[in-house]
């Protein structure tokens, strides 16, 4: 039986998948949540074998649960379901932990198939996002900015696009106002923008945002 938490801000998603899930024989839904605090609940709880993970929740978003999550229990294999096209974000979530991707829009059985890939050890990767990783490492120059950044200057930037201030972020990331700064300035740099507006705009324009 594989033990699976469901982490999604919408009510109507987490229901739905509960049912779908709970269809499946080898299949169980142990444990709910709304954001990336409520994930790390689960997680801490260990009654689960495989995570669910929205990317774009309130208080914790997904991207830093992610992280958390990762630094607490490595080894748990998380399945992000997002409703982000998968070139937005897949790459660099994939990279930094996550076992697989998957756009909302997906069929239900392409997510029963990621959950029991995941529950084995392995990876789940979609033909699109395979060809995504190969482009990436042969373009290599040619990749978009922001997949340049790293784990926490991302979380930095996408706070930062979606109007948190510098001591907000600093407060929630549990790091100094200054440590937040120089991120910030890190991110600034790399993708040669000059303001928060700037920021909160390229975030729109490459889809990293709503």
């Amino acid at each position: 039986m594989i033990r699976i938490g469901i982490v999604d801000d919408h009510a109507i998603v987490r229901t739905g998948l509960r049912q779908f899930l709970s269809e499946q024989v080898d299949f169980r839904v142990t444990g709910e949540g709304a954001n990336g605090r409520d994930a790390l609940e689960l997680v801490r709880g260990g009654e689960i074998d495989v995570l669910l993970l929205d990317i774009s929740m309130p208080d914790q978003n997904g991207i830093d649960a992610l992280a958390a999550i990762k630094a607490r229990r490595p080894d748990l294999p998380v399945l992000i379901l997002s409703g982000f096209p998968q070139a937005h974000y897949a790459v660099t979530l994939l990279r930094q932990g996550a076992s697989g991707y998957l756009n909302k829009e997906c069929d239900p059985e392409e997510i029963a198939t990621a959950i029991r890939t995941l529950a084995l050890g392995r990876r789940y990767v979609t033909p699109e996002v395979a060809e995504l990783l190969v482009d990436g490492m042969a373009a290599g120059g040619d990749r978009p900015p922001h997949e340049a950044l790293s784990e926490r200057e991302l979380q930095v930037f996408l706070r930062l696009a979606q109007g948190e201030t510098v001591s907000h972020i600093a407060d929630s990331m549990c790091l100094s106002v200054k440590t937040v700064s120089t991120y910030r300035a890190r991110v600034l740099e790399k993708l040669k923008l000059e303001s928060n507006s700037d920021l909160t705009y390229y975030a729109l324009k490459n889809g990293l945002i709503q």
